[in-house]
This record gives C-alpha cells, structure tokens and sequence, in this order.
C-alpha cells in the first residue's frame, strides 16, 4: 500500500495487495444469534417439492432434539409459513426481528411474515430481493440454532448467488424430479455448487412414484428413477425418494407438516445431522 493510499479503491489504479486479495462477502449474523450449521436446500427448476424437504428435513431434525429455522430465501414464493399454518406477522424488538415459531418449535422467517396481506405479490427488482435475504441472516434475533435450512427460490439467479456468498452455507441438499430433462437440471445445481466450493450433501427425488394403497405397487407417474444414476455420476453419498403422497398434500394444504408420518428423510437426515 502507497503511503499516499486515500483507501478509496474505486478512484485508484493501483494494483497493491490490498486491493487484489480476495474479499469475503458474509454478511455478519445478528449479533443476538448463534447458528451452527447452514444448509441450502436447492433446485435448478421451479416445482420440484423444494419447499416441502425443506420443511420435512426441519420437522425431522427438530424431532431429533435439536433447534431447527427455515431462512426462506424463496421471496417471491415463499410457502414455508403456509405448510406451517402460521398467518400471523413477525413482531420486532430492538435487537431485531423475531421469528415466528411452529408447533413443534423451528424458527421461521419468511417475506410472508412481512407483508400487509399474505397474498400480495412481491414485485421487486433483484438487487431488492438478495438484499431482503441478507436482512433475513443479519437482523432476525435466531437466538440459537443448531441447523439452520434455507429454502432457496430455484434456478441459478441473483439470489442463489446471494445466499452462496453472504451465508456461512455448510452444504447442499438438490431437489429434483424424474423426468428425463432433470439430469441437465441437476447438473446445473451441482456444478453451481462445485464453483462456490459448496459440498452437496444429498439429492432428493420428489414424487419418484405413487404406492397403491390397496395392492402396495409402485407405479412410477412420471417415469422411471434415474436417481442412482445422477447420485453415482455426480458423487452424492446420500439419496432419498418422497412418493406422490395425497395424505403429505393435505398436510401441507391444511399447515400441518409439523404432523407428518413416513421415513423418506430418516437416512438423509441422520445424515446431515451428525
């Protein structure tokens, strides 16, 4: 650094060291919180069921004994509080914005939380959106957590890229579908992934098939897996298939996932929470 460095790098054509080492981009936590580990739950299209591992893998980890939150970075979509049952809004203090809480206790915080009316639509520009994502981290009071899930919106856009550089991310769970078109889709998640130095932890293949309730035949809907395959091609040790469910759709519908029955997740959860 010049002795005459007005520390103003964008008037300055120097090439010091200063200037060319590599800058972090965490956003600072609230200071009130603690979280232990941050795990993304992605998706390279919209669809997939993102949301509902979302909410399954936190139901699940908060089954298990620990302190769970869902960040829901989906701002213009977000359906966390809906699966939840939870209308109300999030209160303040002056050390930030509270959570609201589901039955079984996982912290959520949600755009929906915010907004006058649950349905208005959220008609903001990018920059906008990743910049309510980093508020979500920075000025909501967690408290302590152990795992903390953060429902991406899908693609590879601003606000994957946000959530990737701002948040201390521990790894990646890829949500996908059956169809032939999703092993592009998937790729594309893990490759983004792999550019952010970011682990994939698990893929998960929503409605893999739909059970007879009568015979127990699995007819597969929308054709037949293919996650072994992507799980073997792009190295992902833990994998896990959700039916077509009309019982978990009902849940979800009427904001009771915190009740849901079925091992789909039990391996991936123990899994990730080791």
């Amino acid at each position: 650094m010049s002795e005459n460095c007005s520390h103003n790098c964008s008037e300055c054509g120097s090439d010091c060291s200063e200037r060319t080492a590599p800058q972090s981009l965490l956003e600072p936590l609230n200071k009130n919180s603690s979280v232990k580990k941050v795990i993304g739950v992605v998706s390279g299209k919209g669809g997939v069921g993102k949301s509902l591992v979302t909410a399954m893998l936190a139901v699940l980890t908060q089954r298990k004994g620990y302190q769970a939150a869902i960040l829901d970075a989906d701002i213009t979509g977000p359906s966390i509080p809906k699966v939840f049952g939870i209308h109300g809004k999030a209160l303040g203090s002056e050390d930030g914005i509270l959570p609201a809480e589901t039955k079984c206790g996982t912290k959520i915080m949600s755009i929906n939380l915010l907004l006058e009316h649950e349905g208005d639509p959220v008609i903001w520009r990018g920059p906008i959106i990743a910049g309510a994502v980093k508020q979500f981290w920075t000025d909501v009071k967690w408290g302590t957590v152990d795992y903390m899930f953060v429902d991406m919106p899908p693609g590879t856009g601003d606000v994957p890229l946000t959530v990737f550089q701002s948040l201390p991310i521990d790894g990646i769970i890829v949500v996908a579908s059956p169809q032939e078109l999703v092993e592009m889709i998937v790729e594309k998640a893990v490759r983004m992934a792999e550019m952010m130095h970011v682990p994939v932890l698990g893929l998960v293949e929503n409605m893999a098939y739909f059970e007879c309730p009568t015979c127990h035949d699995k007819h597969f809907i929308f054709g037949q897996s293919h996650i072994a395959e992507l799980a073997a091609r792009f190295q992902i040790d833990s994998t896990a298939q959700i039916p077509i469910d009309p019982a978990l759709a009902a849940l979800c519908d009427q904001g009771g996932i915190d009740t849901f029955t079925g091992n789909w997740l039990d391996q991936m959860t123990k899994f990730i929470v080791q």
